[in-house]
């Protein structure tokens, strides 16, 4: 019996030794030496108080403000801690309920729009944390915001167009925007006279 359990309790504290400890500190080690920024969360910071992160995305319900890709993370949106999606099918009635009623508040906000809705507004993500939307879910609230800020409609689309991230390599992914960016120059840019 002594010949079956020591070599299976060597062989466990050997891996618990590699899986545990080394691996992890030298994943970390890479991370933090290669890129140390996106390894400490990518905080944004404005007067020395971090606002957010540009790799989570958050919640912003303002009318002056862009709003970013639904959350279903719980037991509340944008919950780094429990990413998550919503594991609802397409024709799941919970799902389409939810679509309706986000397609009914983006209307409310904007009643004057009439484009179709970006699909990347009324949808949540697999992981419900996405820090970005499309650019044209950018352009859709452009309008919105300019009424709302009573500043040219140009002035956002601009915006929107200079915090733009285009595809890697022009043409690994989409062009996109980072919600909390945009609302970041949105902001500074409606400071100025």
């Amino acid at each position: 019996m002594n010949a079956i359990l020591r070599p299976a309790f060597v062989l466990f504290a050997l891996l618990s030794l590699v899986t545990g400890i080394a691996y992890p500190l030298v994943v970390t080690g890479i991370g933090q030496a290669a890129f140390p920024r996106q390894a400490a969360g990518s905080l944004v910071e404005r007067e020395g108080k971090p606002v957010g992160s540009m790799l989570i995305g958050q919640s912003f319900s303002d009318p002056k403000h862009f709003w970013g890709r639904p959350s279903a993370t719980s037991p509340m949106a944008n919950n780094a801690g429990g990413s998550s999606g919503s594991n609802q099918g397409p024709t799941n009635p919970a799902l389409l309920d939810a679509v309706k009623g986000r397609i009914e508040a983006l209307r409310a906000a904007d009643p004057g729009n009439k484009a179709p809705i970006p699909v990347d507004l009324v949808t949540a993500s697999a992981s419900g944390l996405d820090p970005e939307i499309s650019l044209a879910a950018a352009r859709y609230q452009a309008g919105r915001i300019a009424r709302v800020r009573a500043i040219p409609v140009e002035r956002v689309e601009a915006l929107v167009e200079a915090n733009a991230v285009r595809p890697l390599l022009g043409f690994l992914g989409e062009p996109r925007v980072n919600v909390l960016a945009l609302n970041l120059a949105l902001d500074a840019a409606s400071a100025k006279p």
